[in-house]
């Protein structure tokens, strides 16, 4: 695996990928791997002959309050971790390289609809932050297949958009959530946890189960199923950020005659913030 920094060699080495009739696989990340990650650019090398996986943690992203100086920086572990996984090539850019003209003056991508709520409520500027910088690894890398993981189910949505509606020749493939033993999404968050926290952390993804149990024994009141989750939520010590029951496809608040739903939710555990969501598939009537 060969590590760039410039966007000078990353076409270089992805033309060479193309003379060559490979297909180029994409899997952009802001470091600091764990089993999630990997499991993304393992997708990507099934469906790809050429993998590229990025490395940038994008201050566009951020918001004034948020982690970025903390945000860990592991680029020896994440290579090794990269090259396990079937990795050819690692672009790892630095600031300048990504905005040589400032971020200030950045030409800003805002995807509507799918971005509004949820974390766009709670994170104004973040999904632009995201759609903006993958716009341009995309444009930059050119992929034919690029693979996000679904624990950011709202992002997903939103890349998906951002391809349709700019006519990206670009599939977008959504990777299933990796789980700790206990449930605990994967997450870079999670190195911020202490042990009691980790510990209780887990309550947070059995508020899903116990909402999507509920639906599948056929509730619909979904304002009580919702002030229940977040009961339990509180109870495990977390504060509640949001918890929102929405048709699968769309985004939309879900209505009572939806069959493809997904519950998401964000809640803080301490200092840090943590996301999670779960599917739910409903027989038709």
């Amino acid at each position: 695996m060969n590590t760039v920094t410039t966007l000078r060699e990353l076409r270089t080495a992805i033309a060479q990928a193309r003379a060559e009739g490979k297909r180029i696989g994409f899997v952009p990340t802001m470091g600091n791997l764990h089993a999630g990650h990997v499991s993304l650019v393992q997708i990507a090398a099934q469906r790809a002959d050429f993998v590229v996986a990025s490395i940038f943690v994008n201050p566009l992203q951020f918001g004034p309050s948020e982690d970025l100086d903390k945000y860990p920086r592991t680029l020896a572990a994440d290579q090794e971790k990269l090259l396990g996984a079937g990795c050819h090539l690692l672009f790892h850019p630095d600031v300048s390289e990504m905005y040589p003209q400032g971020m200030a003056s950045q030409t800003r991508v805002m995807v509507q609809g799918v971005s509004e709520g949820l974390c766009g409520a709670s994170r104004p500027g973040h999904f632009e932050g995201v759609a903006t910088v993958v716009t341009k690894l995309f444009n930059m890398v050119q992929p034919d297949i690029a693979v996000f993981g679904e624990k950011d189910y709202q992002q997903l949505a939103v890349i998906r958009t951002l391809v349709r509606d700019l006519d990206m020749p670009i599939q977008i493939v959504g990777a299933p959530t990796q789980r700790a033993e206990d449930g605990l999404a994967l997450s870079s968050r999670n190195g911020y946890l202490s042990a009691e926290q980790r510990a209780a952390a887990p309550a947070l993804y059995r508020s899903l189960q116990a909402i999507a149990e509920e639906l599948r024994r056929g509730a619909r009141d979904y304002q009580r199923l919702i002030e229940a989750a977040q009961a339990q939520q509180r109870q495990a010590g977390f504060v509640p950020d949001y918890l929102e029951i929405r048709n699968a496809i769309s985004l939309r608040p879900a209505v009572i005659d939806d069959r493809h739903l997904v519950i998401l939710t964000a809640a803080h555990l301490g200092k840090t913030r943590l996301i999670d969501n779960l599917l739910v598939e409903l027989p038709g009537q």
